[in-house]
């Protein structure tokens, strides 16, 4: 099989409880308009009292084509497939409050680099909500299997990508 045709592993970025897309409070996300995925919802958590901080990681390997402090894009070596990370919904009003960046843009990434720092309670106390939908860019409806639904950790399969 070629590396064109081959199926590609999409990696949970964050940790979280997977589930349907159609839960996030978006119409772009929810009715897959910019393509289907899966949503995660972070644990916010504190620690000693303080905002816990978390790294959201590449899902796949490839280059970041696009990095805002809320969202980043990576496509994958064949340059036909790239994938949404979506840190929270409506947090580029936010203007980069509760995000650190760790990675460039146009870098090279391997599965589960870091590229964000991010704090998703402080989203969460900022009046956004922290969800985060991981989106496979215009993919055709019935792309994905193995769709992930309950507790993921950064690196474990989120979905499939025929």
């Amino acid at each position: 099989m070629s590396d064109v045709n081959r199926a590609l592993r999409v990696l949970s970025p964050v940790t979280g409880t997977a589930m349907s897309l159609e839960t996030v409070p978006d119409p772009v996300f929810s009715q897959s308009m910019v393509g289907p995925g899966v949503a995660v919802h972070p644990e916010p958590g504190q620690e000693g009292g303080q905002e816990s901080w978390h790294e959201a990681v590449a899902p796949i390997a490839g280059t970041l084509v696009k990095l805002h402090p809320h969202a980043y894009v990576v496509m994958a070596a064949d340059n036909r497939r790239g994938v949404l990370v979506h840190l929270g919904i409506d947090t580029v009003q936010l203007a980069g409050e509760g995000f650190t960046l760790l990675a460039e843009e146009g870098s090279q990434v391997a599965e589960g680099t870091p590229v964000v720092r991010w704090s998703p309670g402080m989203v969460a106390s900022l009046g956004k909500p922290s969800v985060v939908p991981v989106v496979a860019l215009d993919a055709e409806p019935g792309a994905l299997s193995e769709l992930a639904c309950g507790a993921v950790e950064p690196g474990e399969a989120l979905f499939v990508w025929e």
